[in-house]
Parts: structure tokens; sequence; C-alpha cells
């Protein structure tokens, strides 16, 4: 029998962010899986202009887990940080010849959930394998 353990979780979720799902999904797979200190640093310090939308909904979903579920912050993690098409807003811009060029200004929406990291007991390490080599110089 398989027992399931059920881990606590806390999201946030940010809409009509002005930027493509595909550049944001981009932020969206650097912070996945890791610890939620190191997440924030590496929105921190990213180059990317929609970094710091991306850092509010991660600090956002750290404070949701802090104040609505009682978690430990030390041990959250991202866990899960996706993006999804919003709107699009349709602009036209005039070209040559009397044409018009249609301009397209999508927006996304993200959603970032963290959850608390089971602390697992340490382990004994196992003993070390001995080589041909190192057994060739206890020999000697």
């Amino acid at each position: 029998m398989v027992k399931k353990v059920e881990t606590k979780t806390a999201y946030a979720k940010a809409r009509a962010i002005r930027v493509s799902p595909r550049k944001l999904n981009l932020l969206a797979q650097s912070i996945r899986g890791l610890k939620a200190d190191k997440a924030v640093a590496q929105l921190t310090f990213s180059k990317k202009r929609v970094a710091e939308e991306a850092k509010k909904v991660l600090l956002s979903a750290i404070a949701n887990a802090e104040n609505n579920h009682n978690m430990d912050v030390d041990r959250l993690v991202v866990a899960e940080a996706y993006v999804g098409k919003a709107m699009v807003m349709k602009r036209f811009m005039a070209a040559a010849k009397g044409r018009g060029c249609r301009i397209i200004k999508p927006f996304s929406n993200m959603t970032v959930v963290v959850a608390e990291q089971e602390v697992a007991p340490k382990a004994a390490k196992p003993a070390k394998k001995t080589t041909k080599k190192a057994k060739t110089e206890e020999k000697i």
C-alpha cells in the first residue's frame, strides 16, 4: 500500500501582464523547482523587462503561504510556475500604397504555486568502494 503524502500549497496569479506568453514562459522556466529565496534572487537580477512583474507574483505567493496557510518561508519551493494566454490587442499601422498592417499586442497570465518542502532525515553515507588501484597499493 502506497502512502500518499499531502503537501501544503499556496499560489498567486497575475492577469493581463503586457508581454507575450512565450517570453514570460522563459522566466517561469528559470524559477521552476528552485527554493523560494533563490527564485527571488534569480528574478531580481534578471535582465528581462517583465522580471519585476514575475517577482511580484512570486512574492505574493510566498506571502500567501506565510499568512494564509502558516507555512515556513525557509522551506518553500516553487512547485509550479506556468503561463497562459490572455487577451490580444489588435492595432493598425499605415503601410505603403494605402495598405494597413495589423499589429498584435499580446497579454499573458502567470500563476506561481509554492509548496513546503518535506524535511527528510539524513541517511547514513554508504562505505567507499575500493578500486583496483587502491587494492594494488595496499598489497605493496
